[in-house]
């Protein structure tokens, strides 16, 4: 099983690959696409990452391949400057998902 990533920026993809991990550098809404389709066709890849900045050029795909796909994994990490998310973002997704307030 491989990882890939599918950045939008040089260092982070740098950063990955002196980890051993191959990636591409991407920035517009259908190259991200051209790369996702390409990855999804490599079926060594077990584990997709992708930076939070991409994701949100198209969530539609992250969400289908999320709900329909058994592999990859698809993993959203922050860039090098941090993630995008608000400080409580988990404790929402609870509230949302179950209801519950903490």
């Amino acid at each position: 099983m491989k990882f890939f990533l599918i950045s939008d920026n040089v260092d982070t993809k740098t950063g990955f690959r002196l980890a051993g991990i191959e990636g591409v550098v991407v920035h517009e809404r259908h190259e991200v696409k051209e790369a996702i389709d390409k990855a999804l066709l490599d079926k060594e890849i077990g584990i997709l990452m992708i930076t939070e900045k991409l994701g949100q050029l198209v969530p539609d795909m992250i969400d289908d391949i999320k709900l329909n796909y058994h592999t990859p994994l698809v993993v959203e990490i922050p860039d090098r400057h941090g993630t995008g998310r608000s400080p409580d973002s988990i404790t929402r997704y609870v509230r949302e998902a179950i209801g519950l307030k903490l």
